[in-house]
């Protein structure tokens, strides 16, 4: 399949059994601007983009929020675990936006668009939900181009700071995707 514009991401997760049931897994939290973010989009695409029969797995699926009237982790940990009780064997991580920020000594955020805009790389920066009807909205904040055509490189953000482009230089490096996906080109 040939993947040129958001909609063919949206169809294609539309499309995807196992995918629907974690999203909609994840809107019964009723979560404020809650998203699915990070690999669970960009492994599709790229396993897609691959021609991949078997879905790669990941090591976590990234929900993502944003309350800024309740920043601790312990309910984070406690949306986890009624995540885990509807979908035992999806490797749930649920994040609160709102104070993801520090960990790159970083402006607050404003919302979990925000943050998403604020990942490292650009192919990370993405994530989908599901809307009253469920359908499929995807948010891609340095747009899809670098995705689809397996660039991997840095958000504005990680560019500008010589501290954050060593932390998106070690992260690449530690995640090794091109080991995975070898049609990926990485730029430092």
């Amino acid at each position: 399949m040939k993947i040129t514009y958001e909609n063919d991401i949206t169809n294609l997760i539309a499309e995807d059994e196992w995918m629907m049931e974690v999203l909609q897994a994840a809107k019964t939290l009723n979560l404020p601007d809650w998203w699915i973010c990070a690999g669970f989009v960009r492994s599709k695409i790229w396993d897609t983009i691959h021609n991949f029969k078997d879905r790669t797995p990941l090591t976590d699926i990234d929900v993502i929020y944003f309350d800024s009237s309740n920043t601790n982790e312990e309910t984070e940990k406690t949306f986890e675990a009624t995540l885990k009780r509807i979908l035992p064997n999806v490797p749930w991580s649920v994040k609160n936006q709102s104070r993801m920020h520090v960990i790159n000594n970083l402006s607050p955020y404003s919302s979990a668009v925000e943050g998403i805009a604020n990942f490292p790389e650009t192919v990370t920066a993405l994530g989908v939900k599901l809307d009253e009807e469920d359908n499929v909205i995807l948010t891609a904040p340095h747009g899809i181009k670098d995705l689809i055509h397996l660039k991997i490189k840095p958000t504005p953000r990680f560019l500008e700071s010589p501290d954050l482009l060593e932390i998106y230089r070690e992260r690449i490096y530690k995640k090794n995707w091109p080991s995975t996906w070898p049609l990926l080109e990485t730029y430092y």
